[in-house]
Parts: structure tokens; C-alpha cells; sequence
């Protein structure tokens, strides 16, 4: 017997998933707006995930989020799934529609976004270099390019960079390039979408591309400043940020498919950082 859900339930669904902060976002937004639900983290079987997603939805479960290692692992489960989530190539929201019929959606690429206008830190035609060519600068790269900047791309596996310039060229002005060949390009943003600094390691670039006007951004997160962050402040930028900005921007995207409501950013900063 499946026992249903007392309250309107949503979740995050991945493992790890101790880390993660997204219950402490959700269920502020859901107090910000005297909502009666609840966003729960389930670390989820990498065997049977899909099982467990499709018995959160039964028991009466409304949304998920999706983090790794599930992000590309979920299309089959998706009814319909959104352009933004296609062109990226995992999703990490799912929607529960009153037909019972799930829609699948990718919110890190215009959470990342939105992030960057947030802090003011990006313009049409910025030169963007993205350091790694794995499912991070995957979900980012579409709304970047929409929204009208450059990218180079580099990875350890050249080949990897080459492929995701070619695949996402239809979009806008994207170019791969060597490491050893980027100190001739003068970079607005560099952005590392690599896991390096989950080890306290560093993407293998050169000091030389970072100049005191360089912003840095480091998708990952942590408590304190990543060893991306302290690399490229040392060697002269002035702006460097981790990507917890973008995680907060990404659940306000999730909850405005699910509720219709875009929540208060600042105020969701406040609460996390008093």
C-alpha cells in the first residue's frame, strides 16, 4: 500500500545529497508566501532512481528537483519537457500537472544568468571563457549565448570543448581553444564549470588571462571561498564569486514553474547569510 503524502510534498532528489541547501531555500520561499508545503532531500538509489521518482509523484509529491548523478538520467520519465532542458541536455525540475502528466525543465542555465544580472556583472558581448566541457557549462551555455555574449570554451579533453562549440554554434558565437592559446584573448568573465575545487585542486588555466577587471565566478559552493576563488583574487581580480548565487537563483525558477510566483531574491540572501 502506498501511504500518500499528508501535505503538498516536493524534494531534491540526488546522492550525495547531504550538502545540500535546497530544503533550507524551498521551504523559506514557501514560508515567505505562507504557503502549507514542505521540500524535502531524498538520496535517491543509483540503481532504481526512477523507481523512487515515480513513487515520490504516486504518493502525491507535486515537484522535484534533480541533481547529480540523475540530471540526464530523467527524459524518460518526462511527459513533456521544456526547449531550455532539450538544447542542455538534462533537466533538473520536474512539475506534477493536475492531468498527472510531468514536465521536465533545466533552471541552471537562466538561474546562472540571472544570477550575473543580479550581481550586474555581465553585458551583451562580453568575452566569456568557460573552463570545462562537462554537464555544468552544458546547462549554462544556450541562455549565455542568447542573451548575446561571446564564449570560448576550453577542457582538459580538447575534444570534449570542440564538441560542445560545434553542437551549440546554431545559438551564437561560441569558439573552442587550447589552453596554451588563450592568453591572447583579453576575457570580461571567466567561469570555471569544472568539479576541481570539490578537491581543493585548480582548473588548469594560466594566471596570465586573469586582470584586475576580470570577473571570476565559480559554480561551485562552499562556506567559504573555493580554491578557484583564491587563485584568481591573488593574481589580481577584483570580483570573484561562488555559485551559490546561481543555486538560489535556480530554485526561484523551479518554484516559479511550480507556483507562478518568482520569489523575493534579496530577502532569500538575507535569511541564508544572517
Amino acid at each position: 500500500m502506498i501511504h500518500l503524502y499528508k501535505k503538498e510534498i516536493y524534494a531534491v532528489f540526488g546522492n550525495p545529497i547531504h550538502h545540500s541547501k535546497s530544503p533550507k531555500i524551498h521551504n523559506f520561499f514557501f514560508k515567505l508566501y505562507n504557503f502549507k508545503k514542505k521540500y524535502i532531500k531524498i538520496c535517491a538509489s543509483k540503481n532504481f532512481f526512477l523507481d523512487e521518482i515515480t513513487l515520490f509523484f504516486k504518493k502525491g509529491g507535486k515537484g522535484a528537483n534533480i541533481t547529480l548523478p540523475f540530471k540526464e538520467k530523467i527524459f524518460s520519465l518526462c511527459n513533456n519537457i521544456t526547449k531550455r532542458a532539450t538544447i542542455a541536455g538534462s533537466i533538473n525540475t520536474l512539475k506534477k500537472c493536475n492531468d498527472g502528466k510531468i514536465i521536465g525543465d533545466n533552471t541552471d542555465g537562466i538561474g546562472f544568468l540571472s544570477d550575473l544580472l543580479f550581481h550586474n556583472i555581465i553585458k551583451k558581448n562580453f568575452n566569456l571563457l568557460i573552463i570545462g566541457a562537462g554537464g555544468a557549462s552544458r546547462g549554462i551555455i544556450y541562455p549565455l549565448l542568447k542573451f548575446g555574449c561571446n564564449i570560448f570554451i576550453t577542457n582538459r579533453t580538447f575534444k570534449k570543448a570542440q564538441i560542445l562549440s560545434k553542437e551549440f554554434s546554431k545559438f551564437g558565437n561560441i569558439e573552442s581553444v587550447f589552453y596554451k592559446n588563450l592568453r591572447g584573448i583579453n576575457f570580461d568573465l571567466i567561469i570555471n564549470s569544472t568539479s576541481a575545487s570539490i578537491s581543493n585542486e585548480l582548473p588548469l588555466i594560466s594566471y596570465n588571462i586573469i586582470k584586475k577587471k576580470t570577473i571570476c565566478y565559480d559554480m561551485f559552493y562552499m562556506n567559504k571561498k573555493t580554491s578557484f576563488m583564491s587563485f584568481c583574487e591573488f593574481y589580481g581580480s577584483k570580483n570573484v564569486y561562488n555559485g551559490i548565487g546561481m543555486l538560489i537563483h535556480q530554485a526561484a525558477h523551479s518554484f516559479f514553474l511550480w507556483n507562478k510566483i518568482f520569489p523575493d531574491i534579496k530577502k532569500t540572501i538575507k535569511y541564508l547569510f544572517k
